[in-house]
């Protein structure tokens, strides 16, 4: 099951994730020891369920980490 926007939020808050932006959505960075910047944007709809496509891709391409690794990190 995906999970909401703001398990998605509560990720980036818990796991040294900056807010750079609050505006339409909520978007994070953080910088990998090898220097990789990733960033992530994130939904206002806090209690919406991510689609599935969507939130293939944002493990891959916004955390790049696995969605087991996404769960243990909360």
């Amino acid at each position: 099951m995906a999970p909401k926007f703001g398990d998605l939020k509560r990720f980036c808050d818990k796991n040294g994730w900056i807010m750079v932006r609050n505006r339409d959505h909520w978007y994070y960075e953080k910088v990998l020891n090898d220097g990789t910047l990733l960033r992530a944007k994130i939904s206002h709809a806090v209690s919406k369920e991510i689609p599935q496509n969507l939130w293939d891709r944002i493990l891959r391409k916004q955390l790049h980490i696995t969605e087991k690794d996404f769960w243990k990190g909360l």
